[in-house]
């Protein structure tokens, strides 16, 4: 029972001054959990990474949602610009600034109707 003690006595834990001598790092309970810290430090440059591209894709989305913006007010002032030039009045009086000859119907167009012809077999 005596050599049980002097055995555990013996072995000293991890202290400041082991710290402050860099002794912790040779130390067995310590290099055992290296490759677990280098798995964890591993996870933390994986995080790091994921956020810095999720956020850059963040970014890039809201640019692409600005540019949709703009181009559905383009589009908008497009179509209300098409409205406005093709009345049938603004292109009568384009049509007569030209001096194209050309005037209106006066007349509706006649309906020409083709009877349907059966086929013999």
């Amino acid at each position: 029972m005596a050599n049980k003690e002097k055995d555990s006595g013996t072995r000293k834990k991890p202290g400041v001054s082991s710290f402050l001598r860099g002794t912790i790092l040779t130390d067995e309970r310590v290099t055992r959990q290296f490759p677990f810290v280098l798995f964890l430090v591993f996870l933390g440059f994986m995080m790091i990474t994921n956020r810095y591209r999720s956020e850059k894709t963040i970014r890039g989305i809201e640019t692409l949602q600005n540019q949709i913006d703009e181009l559905r007010s383009q589009s908008i002032t497009n179509s209300a610009r098409l409205m406005n030039v093709s009345r049938p009045s603004d292109v009568v009086k384009k049509v007569e600034q030209a001096g194209l000859g050309l005037r209106e119907p006066v007349r509706p167009p006649k309906k020409i109707e083709v009877s349907k012809i059966r086929k013999e077999k």
